[in-house]
């Protein structure tokens, strides 16, 4: 009775960055049905690893599990019977009502709730700052690195937003790549490709954009879009290995655990 009823979860995801990415495999992997929604342009930057990728190929893989772009409940559907991850351009999450999940967790880590209620599933979770538990989401999951993360929250609100990136490597603020100016981006080098300190390894509105530090380029902006002035538009690792920009990191990992074990609490009983 309990492995048919968890075979039958439905949870739907907010979110296609790294960090939901993340999230979906370990569901997928136990058996979990996901689905994805996002925006028309969704602007990850670690793109190797997110099956937001799907908005723009159709067809994203992450880690062995393909990511596919779709237009409503039956491809959704499809998805599920092919042991694939559904994305669905959706921004109001209107798919909610059509499949009434059984778990929806918000992973569009804003710092801000956007608009995700308690009344949108049996068992609401919320990544990271922005929500409180009891309030607007059932569950927060920690997400700031430390040794707090991944720790299901049951009371009360993640840690507050630092404003400074998390250390990788031995850097913080530099490994990050921000716009010089707002404007169309426009990639000069991929994931995984070395970069030198004082490269230019994109332009933004005609600026160059130069790294601050040599290392692994492991995430940059898709091609073609927007970015508004200081926005995160890539990020690099001084001592990563090329292969491991296509796989999750442990802070996704870890998040991941901390909504496996917080959907099993709810359900697993």
């Amino acid at each position: 009775m309990i492995e048919k009823r968890l075979k039958d979860l439905i949870i739907l995801i907010k979110g296609g960055g790294e960090m939901a990415s993340g999230v979906v495999l370990r569901l997928v992997r136990s058996g979990f049905r996901v689905c994805i929604t996002e925006i028309p342009e969704p602007l990850a930057v670690r793109r190797g690893v997110s099956f937001c990728e799907a908005v723009f190929a159709g067809r994203t893989e992450v880690e062995g599990l393909v990511g596919r772009r779709v237009s409503g409940k039956e491809e959704i559907q499809r998805c599920w019977e092919n042991g694939e991850a559904p994305v669905l351009i959706d921004p109001g999450c209107a798919i909610r009502k059509v499949l009434s999940p059984d778990v929806l967790i918000d992973a569009i880590l804003a710092k801000r709730n956007t608009g995700t209620a308690l009344s949108d599933a049996p068992l609401v979770i919320g990544l990271g700052p922005g929500f409180c538990a009891g309030r607007d989401v059932h569950v927060v999951i920690e997400t700031n690195r430390g040794h707090r993360l991944g720790r299901v929250i049951e009371e009360g609100e993640a840690e507050p937003d630092t404003g400074i990136p998390g250390d990788v490597g031995g850097h913080t603020w530099e490994r990050v790549l921000r716009a010089p100016a707002g404007g169309r981006f426009q990639g000069m080098k991929k994931i995984g490709d070395r970069v030198a300190k004082g490269e230019v390894v994109a332009k933004v509105g005609g600026v160059p954009l130069e790294t601050r530090i040599s290392g692994v380029l492991r995430g940059i902006l898709h091609d073609g879009l927007t970015a508004k002035p200081n926005m995160k538009v890539g990020d690099v690792d001084a001592h990563a290995a090329p292969e491991n920009c296509l796989t999750v990191s442990e802070k996704a990992r870890a998040i991941a655990g901390g909504v496996l074990e917080a959907v099993m609490r709810k359900y697993n009983q």
